[in-house]
């Protein structure tokens, strides 16, 4: 089966529905998505998204707390253009319908870490999930959007890959995307998606990790498919851990959101010790990689299984008007927010580096884009700081749709060439033991080795043990059909591996990368991006 547009979005959170949305004014457009349209990172961000909305703020203060946050590493031009973007960009939400929460005449800004006053735009404690009902909503009744759920993509279709596939050798001077080969989980067969212009905005990748706040969905597609595809993939490194996951054994991970601290919260030992003023002169404020070492570091000297956030001081009835849904959440788990501490730990949460683009979004492969936590822009530096990555997303959206659109206009391709998928001589897999026991042990790795905190040795037999999973994933690859399952495992191995190959290129702590080798930041070699790019 073959599906053509003139815009292929792979994602439908907060960035590709963004971007869908002001494509589709200009041709077709399909969107891939491997769950329900609504089922994203998106839908999970309780906390807000980040803009210069008041009198008391001010575009430089949002630039000067970003630059701190990305610990000397933010590209400035890029921090400074999503900034002034940000308050059109926020409009643009609110015409396709976002409700944020108001007090009187004027939307209700609240504070989170690193930030240096209230500038976050939220709808109650349930934002990513406001945002996403607008957006669908909106991408659904658009006649030029055509949706396709439970489909999950394979690869990405360029003209590099044709022609090596053809000629066993690739000559062509300039590679092309031209789409993607895409899984119809519910009826077992590759469907062919060619468009003049694909948008990765397949979101994070926090399922590489064992424990995260991440939704399932989070397994790098698309970054791990753009690296095979040949783009570059930069600042790998720099995985954000959030402080406070709910620790609970039927929580899967629930996120308590960093807004609770703004309001108040304090982190605290067992004996009720308040901690975070001896790491960070902001304390519970501090951004998120201080906050998620130093609660690192209080479990492996307590030998505790998890530190305590505290919201008693402050008045009930604000509490449970503030975070409703964390309110309620934490009641289903017996835990009552306002009357007692919540336990918490630190997990995988939001990839700071990704596919590396320009300021228009564009990838180094000619008509491929990258937007939303998949991408690499430059913005979040060595940390991202709070509610900067729905503003990222939807910025970015906007910039990508008018190059993108731009370039569609004089673009002539002839895409009867691109091949059907070919599974060759592949059978059904009866060893799906296979696939559970490495995704398993990629993830266990990755948390044991690659985490919070880091070392030479540490990186060194990581990197050993996903060489070896992966030989064994890409036998398995490509002796038996696919499935959904198999490709996320194919993903999260390549991204693992990302991680750790950029891990051990930066020889210095800067922000999310704490390794005990090297403690100190080193500003004389350290001040880089970390690019890497797949030898052909």
């Amino acid at each position: 089966m073959r599906i053509e547009s003139d815009f292929l979005v792979i994602g439908s959170g907060i960035a590709g529905l963004s971007f869908a949305l002001q494509a589709a004014d200009h041709g077709s457009v399909a969107i891939v998505t491997k769950r329900d349209i609504s089922e994203s990172a998106t839908k999970y961000a309780q906390g807000g998204i980040a803009s210069v909305f008041s009198a008391e703020d001010s575009f430089d203060a949002h630039v000067e707390d970003t630059l701190v946050a990305g610990a000397g590493i933010c590209h400035e031009d890029v921090v400074r253009m999503v900034v002034e973007e940000g308050p059109q960009t926020i409009r643009n939400l609110i015409e396709w319908g976002v409700k944020f929460t108001t007090s009187g005449e004027k939307y209700d800004l609240t504070r989170e870490g690193g930030h240096s006053a209230r500038r976050i735009l939220h709808s109650e404690d349930i934002t990513g999930r406001e945002i996403e009902r607008a957006l669908v909503e909106a991408a659904l009744q658009h006649p030029n959007i055509q949706v396709y759920e439970h489909h999950i993509a394979i690869d990405l279709i360029t003209s590099a890959k044709i022609e090596r596939l053809q000629t066993e050798s690739s000559t062509t001077e300039q590679n092309r995307c031209l789409g993607a080969y895409a899984l119809d989980i519910n009826n077992d067969k590759v469907v062919t998606f060619s468009s003049k212009i694909t948008l990765l905005a397949s979101g994070g990748a926090g399922k590489v990790y064992l424990y995260t706040c991440n939704p399932d969905v989070a397994s790098g597609d698309g970054v791990a498919m753009a690296y095979r595809a040949g783009a570059t993939v930069a600042n790998m490194e720099f995985m954000q851990f959030h402080p406070t996951t709910l620790f609970h054994p039927l929580a899967k991970s629930f996120l308590i959101s960093e807004a609770v601290r703004g309001e108040g919260a304090i982190l605290r030992r067992r004996d009720g010790t308040a901690f975070m003023e001896k790491y960070h002169k902001l304390r519970d404020l501090a951004p998120r990689d201080i906050v998620a070492r130093a609660i690192d570091n209080e479990m492996k000297t307590s030998g505790d299984d998890c530190v305590f956030l505290d919201i008693t001081h402050e008045p009930a009835d604000v509490v449970r008007e503030r975070f409703p849904n964390i309110y309620q959440t934490c009641m289903e788990f017996g835990l009552d927010m306002t009357k007692e501490w919540l336990p918490v730990v630190p997990a995988a949460h939001y990839l700071c580096g990704g596919v590396a683009v320009n300021n228009e979004a564009e990838t180094d492969i000619p008509g491929l884009y990258a937007i939303g936590e998949a991408a690499f822009t430059g913005l979040h530096g060595a940390n991202r700081l709070a509610s900067n990555s729905l503003l990222e997303a939807a910025v970015f959206a906007g910039r990508a749709f008018r190059h993108s659109s731009e370039a569609l206009k004089s673009l002539q391709l002839d895409q009867r060439d691109i091949p059907a998928w070919d599974s060759g001589i592949a059978t059904n897999s009866d060893e799906m033991v296979v696939v559970s026991q490495n995704w398993d042990e990629i993830r266990r790795t990755m948390w044991n080795y690659v985490g919070i905190v880091r070392s030479d040795k540490r990186l060194a037999r990581a990197m050993n043990r996903i060489k070896m999973i992966q030989g064994e994933i890409e036998e398995y690859y490509w002796n038996f059909n696919i499935t959904s399952d198999l490709i996320e495992l194919r993903n999260i191995s390549t991204v693992a591996e990302l991680i750790v190959s950029c891990a051990q290129m930066r020889k210095e702590s800067r922000g999310l990368h704490y390794t005990i080798d090297y403690p100190e930041r080193d500003d004389l070699n350290g001040k880089k991006d970390s690019f890497i790019k797949k030898k052909f």
